[in-house]
């Protein structure tokens, strides 16, 4: 379970995140929704410990995350291109990443395999950096570097922007099958509402850092959050 209690953040005097408590629950699939600047990627970051939270605290199984190392082995996630070692080919890149993890080779070729489908032939042996990929591609070598230690949590910022139509759908359903398969912790953020709701059984909706809304998933919930953000 991921609980946050008091968890703030402040930048220059103003509060950009204020979540007096949410929970979680192991194998949850909680998508986070909001327009720019809302807090999302705030959120995730704290959830992280990528950046120092004002007030308030963030744990992971029980565990706090600040200053911790114990909980980052049952957490894989990718924000941004940052997370990537971008100099690499994919091939090194996972090469590398592979024996941090100690996965021996026949591990990694079993794993390349499953992400056949997302990579679409794009990625793997084209001698390429992973700087010189699309945005797309770069993201896909991120989606899947996550997911390479078979985390417990996984925690994806804006995994479907930068996809092509192919890519989301088959990211979609690579997300829903891992989730049922492994009773997988996800946390997803998207601007797409037709996405978030068709991998999130649970959708919390931020504005200006405050949870506006906690609703479960249901086929109303795509007309509800469309009504909210047209007003």
């Amino acid at each position: 379970m991921i609980q946050a209690t008091n968890l703030t953040k402040v930048y220059g005097g103003i509060t950009v995140l204020d979540i007096p408590h949410i929970s979680i629950a192991n194998g949850e699939s909680f998508g986070l929704v909001g327009n720019n600047g809302a807090g999302k990627t705030t959120f995730f970051r704290l959830i992280l410990d990528l950046i120092a939270a004002s007030s308030g605290e963030v744990l992971i199984e029980g565990e706090k995350v600040v200053r911790r190392d114990e909980w980052k082995s049952k957490v894989g996630s990718f924000l941004d291109e940052g997370f990537l070692i971008d100099f690499l080919t994919p091939d090194e890149y996972f090469n590398f990443t592979g024996k941090i993890y100690g996965r021996s080779e026949g591990d990694m070729a079993a794993f390349l395999k499953s992400m056949q489908g997302l990579f679409n032939d794009e990625i793997m042996g084209k001698g390429k950096l992973i700087r010189d990929l699309s945005k797309g591609n770069q993201k896909k070598v991120g989606i899947a570097a996550a997911l390479l230690p078979d985390p417990q949590v996984l925690i994806l910022d804006e995994p479907f922007t930068a996809l092509d139509p192919t890519s989301q759908i088959r990211l979609k359903r690579m997300l829903n099958e891992l989730q049922a398969a492994r009773n997988m912790t996800m946390l997803i953020s998207s601007h797409d509402l037709n996405h978030v709701t068709e991998v999130c059984s649970r959708i919390v909706v931020l504005d200006k850092g405050v949870v506006v809304r906690d609703i479960e998933t249901n086929e109303d919930t795509l007309k509800e959050l469309e009504s909210y953000f047209a007003v």
